[in-house]
């Protein structure tokens, strides 16, 4: 099973959470995605008491009794935030979500009520902070995440160590939409995952079809980290959303001149350069307003059901980590007889999963540093197929009764250490190289089949991104690579 000890704290079966996005995540998503088994924050910023009164109220009805409330102390006005929590505790709200700056006071308030307290953090020293105010369970947020970002750096890199340091569970949030992409972060050290874009594309989303119709047209490199939608937020907060004439200047200063007004949602005027997204409530030029996504939108294919998009996640998470799975008969008994057993084998497959993970970052960052177009989504995939492998080891180890490592492998600073692209490229065919290797090495004495099927598509899509990254080298550039590669 995907189940977590996080999962028993905010009363879900799969690690598996719904953002508390604004506007978006309202009682329809929040309930579609808790009768799945996962688990949903309302998001409720800025809204009156009324509306978090009704929408909690509709969960009850819908006899949906574990969910949380998404509320931001830096965006909402002292009052209204102080009557949002005493509204909380009063309808016994089981858990809070809290973002951005840091509020001790509040975060104490609600777990004297005997709340349950979710912060999401941006760095290794707020996550510590959120911890020591009382906090119960934090989101890392890498820099991937649709919607306001608060810190700066990748997801596997910050949720690594954030998990490796924090005494609570760790969620992961930022560009996740998959169950290869849930599969990774637990292999990393989370306990869950937490998604936006992949539920925004959603049926029950309370986002304007307009905005959902741009996330599944979207493509790997559509989207961009800016601030200029800035009104009603804290100044100089960044957001993740799709390109569009607003984030390419043409539109004007976001920051300079009278405000205007480009829509309306139940007489309330949207302006330009504000935080609101496209809502089903509003009408107005969708295409300039701030249309939130996370990185990993080039892979939301489609529109469907919320619930449906939860089971697809578990059933590919599940297929990845084997989660439960039991080893067939004598299988065993046969690695313990093989040259491969358990001692040799358990080891050897840490080494390669701290491998795959360095391999994985490196690719990752390096995706975003090259500049030629067409070279990208080699680099991009090449991240992907790295992830993958990650989950499909853990999988494996965890299938032996082993431990998975959480470490990374040396190689991600000596590849980063290289600042020539190609040099950096041809020095990951080193690495790849290598594991082609280690797996050529050890798929003789494996005898498990499932095992032995995953290290030989593994070994597969190895050989085929050492030869199309060799193929786009320069002569000098290309490694000496041995054995089939």
């Amino acid at each position: 099973m995907l189940h977590r000890p996080v999962c028993d704290l905010l009363g879900c079966t799969y690690p598996i959470v719904l953002a508390g996005m604004g506007g978006v995540a309202r009682s329809e998503l929040v309930g579609a995605v808790t009768e799945a088994g996962a688990f949903g924050f309302l998001g409720m910023v800025r809204e009156p008491v009324a509306m978090i009164c009704a929408e909690v109220q509709r969960l009850r009805e819908r006899q949906v009794h574990r969910f949380g409330v998404n509320v931001i102390p830096a965006a909402t006005e002292p009052a209204l935030l102080d009557a949002q929590i005493a509204t909380c505790i009063e309808l016994g709200v089981p858990v809070v979500g809290l973002f951005w700056d840091l509020s001790a006071a509040v975060v104490q308030r609600l777990r004297n009520a005997g709340t349950v307290v979710v912060c999401q953090v941006g760095s290794v020293i707020e996550a510590r902070a959120a911890e020591d105010a009382g906090a119960q369970v934090l989101i890392a947020q890498g820099v991937e995440a649709g919607g306001h970002v608060r810190g700066d750096r990748p997801l596997h890199d910050l949720v690594a160590e954030v998990a490796a340091t924090a005494g609570v569970p760790v969620l992961a949030a930022g560009g996740i939409v998959d169950g290869a992409d849930l599969a990774t972060v637990l292999s990393l050290g989370a306990q869950g995952a937490v998604l936006g874009t992949a539920l925004i594309a959603t049926q029950e989303a309370f986002a304007h079809d307009y905005h959902k119709r741009r996330l599944v047209e979207a493509g790997v490199d559509d989207t961009i980290l800016t601030d200029v939608f800035h009104i009603n937020w804290p100044s100089g907060a960044k957001v993740r959303v799709l390109k569009n004439s607003v984030t390419r200047g043409e539109r004007g200063d976001a920051y300079s001149g009278p405000r205007t007004v480009i829509g309306e949602e139940e007489g309330r005027p949207i302006h330009l350069f504000s935080t609101d997204s496209p809502l089903r409530s509003m009408t107005g030029d969708f295409e300039a307003m701030a249309l939130y996504a996370g990185s990993g939108v080039g892979r939301v294919h489609a529109i469907s059901g919320a619930a449906q998009r939860v089971r697809e996640i578990i059933a590919e998470a599940e297929a990845l980590l084997g989660s439960g799975a039991v080893a067939p008969a004598g299988a065993m008994d046969d690695l313990h007889e093989s040259a491969a057993n358990d001692d040799v084998l358990l080891p050897a497959l840490n080494e390669l999963l701290e491998a795959e993970r360095a391999g994985a970052r490196v690719a990752l960052r390096t995706a975003k540093e090259v500049a030629e177009s067409d070279l990208k989504p080699l680099v991009s995939a090449i991240h992907r197929d790295e992830a993958r492998w990650c989950g499909v080891l853990t999988k494996a180890i965890h299938q032996l009764q082993g431990i998975p490592s959480k470490r990374m492998g040396a190689f991600y600073d000596k590849a980063m250490a290289i600042t020539d692209i190609s040099a950096r490229l041809a020095f990951l065919n080193r690495g790849q190289s290598w594991v082609v290797r280690k797996l050529e090495a050890l798929l003789p004495g494996i005898r498990d089949e499932s095992i032995h099927a995953d290290l030989t598509a593994m070994l597969s899509s190895h050989i085929q991104n050492i030869n199309l990254v060799a193929a786009r080298l320069p002569t000098a550039a290309k490694p000496s690579v041995e054995g089939r590669t």
